[in-house]
């Protein structure tokens, strides 16, 4: 946006504003708020706050400083705020979860390791969040943020105390921390009609295993590489011939997701068409076959179930839905899912769960590149949170408008231009 059309919807974004900030107790702090959004949303390369407040008629570097990186407002009431209201209005078909990485120069920053950065697209020295979104073919939100904390964080008081991480928070995986945000938005009476990630979550079944647990339905990426049983094996116990009763398997080897997908032949794919894209529609081939994961950690975690809920494992692994992926031009599938969707779900709606994950990419170009997700200079944990409970708050701001009945709201230069990948 330019000066002109941000001073257009200044009045609207005054009332969303006071409600979204209502818990900030001063005033003086929401109209901070209120600054800070509109140099997120107005037009400039760089969103950090020297830049915005150079461009803003009342902006006060000192005053936005102390308001992110001292100000002791609860982030997370505002974002429980955004999220009630957004959700409605989204009226999302899943909520995704994905991670975040922030390129850093330095060590000091709070969070700051040598990891793989998705950004980069190789191991550098970054920052990763973890996040949750509301979304559909039209429209996503951010609804919970957790920064990932490495190893070499949970121990090194000295980064610790500077950069403000609280006592409490210690190193925990990814997967915890989406499980996590899950539950924080669980408690805000906020549950998912079903869950989507990519194979980063997908692949690892503890993670499966808290949706299950949670009784939120999933469609999640995985690896070709995964183990399954075909639905329709039978574990079968060895003879007793007394002592202790030997544990029900599998009479034959597992196949990999992949083995068994390009086992059925390419003539038992379907073609399925999930959505119209930027150069015609988006159409690729798709079986859909009942399997049980059958992994060491998979196996581990259904005896466990089974035997505090029945007290014995009788050696059934559970069963859920393969989803695979064989493009044109491929000599084998070259994509899957896994998904506890009841068994009669077509797999035209797998398939668009399965895909809708494009809309988190299109929004992030808009959160980074046109919000400033990635251009916060501070280092401590306080004003990372506040950065990016800000920026999620400017996002809203802009999807309500986009969302809002004959919306004269010109989308922002970075969602304008954006071109969706095809692969999603």
């Amino acid at each position: 946006m330019d000066a002109h059309e941000v001073n257009r919807v200044r009045a609207t974004l005054a009332l969303f504003v006071a409600d979204v900030f209502a818990s900030v107790p001063r005033k003086d702090q929401r109209a901070k708020g209120d600054c800070y959004l509109r140099g997120l949303m107005m037009n400039g390369r760089r969103k950090s706050i020297q830049a915005m407040a150079s461009r803003l008629p009342d902006g006060n570097e000192q005053n936005l400083q102390q308001f992110v990186n001292q100000s002791t407002w609860d982030p997370v009431a505002v974002r429980r705020r955004i999220s009630e209201r957004l959700v409605p209005q989204v009226v999302p078909d899943a909520w995704a979860v994905d991670d975040v990485s922030f390129p850093k120069d330095g060590r000091m920053s709070v969070g700051v390791a040598h990891q793989y950065c998705g950004a980069l697209g190789k191991q550098a020295n970054c920052q990763v969040a973890v996040s949750v979104h509301a979304v559909s073919d039209t429209a996503s939100c951010p609804l919970n943020w957790r920064l990932f904390l490495p190893r070499e964080w949970a121990d090194d008081a000295v980064r610790r105390e500077r950069t403000a991480v609280p006592k409490e928070v210690g190193h925990r995986e990814k997967w915890r921390l989406a499980l996590d945000a899950l539950d924080e938005l669980a408690g805000w009476h906020l549950v998912p009609p079903v869950v989507v990630a990519d194979a980063g979550y997908g692949q690892n079944a503890d993670f499966r295993a808290g949706l299950a647990a949670r009784d939120i339905a999933y469609v999640v990426g995985i690896r070709g590489d995964i183990t399954v049983q075909p639905h329709d094996a039978v574990p079968a116990a060895p003879a007793w011939s007394g002592g202790r009763r030997p544990v029900p398997r599998y009479r034959h080897q597992p196949m990999t997701v992949t083995e068994l997908a390009a086992a059925a032949g390419r003539e038992a794919f379907q073609e399925v068409t999930w959505r119209e894209g930027s150069r015609g529609p988006m159409t690729s081939r798709f079986l859909t076959v009942r399997v049980r994961p059958a992994g060491v950690r998979s196996r581990r975690l259904a005896q466990a179930a089974a035997v505090a809920e029945h007290g014995r494992w009788d050696g059934v692994l559970p069963e859920v839905a393969l989803l695979a992926e064989w493009p044109d031009g491929e000599d084998r599938p070259t994509r899957f899912w896994l998904s506890d969707l009841p068994d009669d779900t077509p797999t035209a709606d797998l398939v668009r769960l399965a895909k809708i994950r494009w809309r988190i990419e299109h929004d992030y170009r808009e959160l980074k590149h046109g919000l400033g997700l990635d251009h916060f200079e501070g280092r401590s944990w306080p004003g990372w949170h506040h950065h990016v409970t800000l920026v999620t708050a400017a996002h809203a701001f802009l999807t309500e408008q986009r969302l809002a009945p004959k919306a004269d709201t010109p989308d922002s230069p970075s969602t304008r231009s954006s071109t969706p990948s095809r692969t999603c």
